[in-house]
C-alpha cells in the first residue's frame, strides 16, 4: 500500500521560502545562512536533520510504547558531515543522531528488544540511509551507551 504527501514552498524573497504542510498547519519560514540568506528559519540541511532525528525519536518512543514503556524527556541531536562530492559540489555525507533516554536504561523493560528494532519502523532515516549514511547512539538519563549503528 501506498500514499502519497506533499508540501508546498513558496519564496518570499532572496533565499527565504515559506513551507506549507497544510491547511491545518502552521506554515515554516526557511532561509539560508548569511551570505546567500539571512538565516530568518532554519536551513533545508537542517531541516533534513530535523526529519531524521524527529522519526528516529518518535520510532523510539513507538517501539518502547508496544511495551508500555514510557522514556520521558527524550532528546535528540543531530549531527551532520558535509563536504564536496567528485565534482566539487557540496553533499550531506552523512547523519548522526544522538538519542537520550529521560531514564536509566534499567528502568525500561524489553529494553534490547525495543533497542533492536526501533530503527526499522523510521520511515525517514531508512529512506535517506538509501543514499546517505545514517547512525545513531541511544544513551540512557545516567550517560550510559545503549545501542550503536553506523550507517550504510
Amino acid at each position: 500500500m501506498s500514499s502519497s504527501t506533499s508540501v508546498t514552498i513558496t519564496r518570499q524573497s532572496g533565499y527565504r521560502f515559506l513551507v506549507d504542510f497544510s491547511p491545518n498547519m502552521p506554515g515554516l519560514l526557511s532561509d539560508e545562512p548569511p551570505p546567500l540568506g539571512e538565516a530568518v528559519g532554519p536551513a533545508p540541511n537542517q531541516m533534513l536533520m530535523a526529519a531524521v532525528a524527529n522519526c528516529l525519536s518518535a520510532s523510539l518512543v513507538f517501539a518502547l510504547q508496544k511495551f508500555k514503556q514510557d522514556p520521558g524527556a527524550l532528546t535528540a541531536t543531530a549531527t551532520a558531515e558535509v563536504g564536496r562530492n567528485e565534482n566539487k559540489r557540496l553533499r550531506i555525507q552523512s547523519i548522526a543522531v544522538k538519542l537520550t533516554l529521560g531514564k536509566p536504561g534499567a528502568e525500561l523493560e524489553h529494553l534490547d528488544r525495543v533497542l533492536s528494532q526501533f530503527a526499522e519502523f523510521c520511515t525517514v532515516s531508512m529512506s535517506v540511509q538509501q543514499g546517505i549514511a545514517v547512525g545513531f547512539e541511544v544513551y540512557d538519563a545516567t550517560g550510559a551507551v545503549l545501542s550503536r549503528a553506523s550507517g550504510h
